[in-house]
């Protein structure tokens, strides 16, 4: 029985890793700004679907182009705090 879970457990593991992997690849990311906060938030929409973020009890704003990477949308991220467009 510990075998069965033990696999389980590193199958489910191992397709996690896969499909990020393959999504961060192709994905485009995008900052969006909650109005209430003005906190920005990294957001892959390829990867979320059909499925936009919550937009209660405040609603979103795209406030970039599209990046290639995640690490690309952290960078502009910061340039937007650094100007003072996003919060934190």
């Amino acid at each position: 029985m510990r075998r069965a879970i033990s696999l389980c457990a590193a199958a489910g593991i191992a397709l996690s890793t896969i499909v990020v992997a393959s999504s961060a690849q192709a994905a485009p990311w995008y900052l969006i700004r909650y109005d209430n906060t003005g906190v920005c938030q990294v957001f892959d929409q390829q990867a979320q679907g059909p499925f936009k973020p919550w937009s209660w009890p405040s609603t979103y704003k795209t406030v970039s182009k599209p990046v290639p990477t995640f690490m690309a949308a952290m960078a502009v991220k910061e340039q937007l705090r650094v100007k003072g467009t996003c919060k934190w």
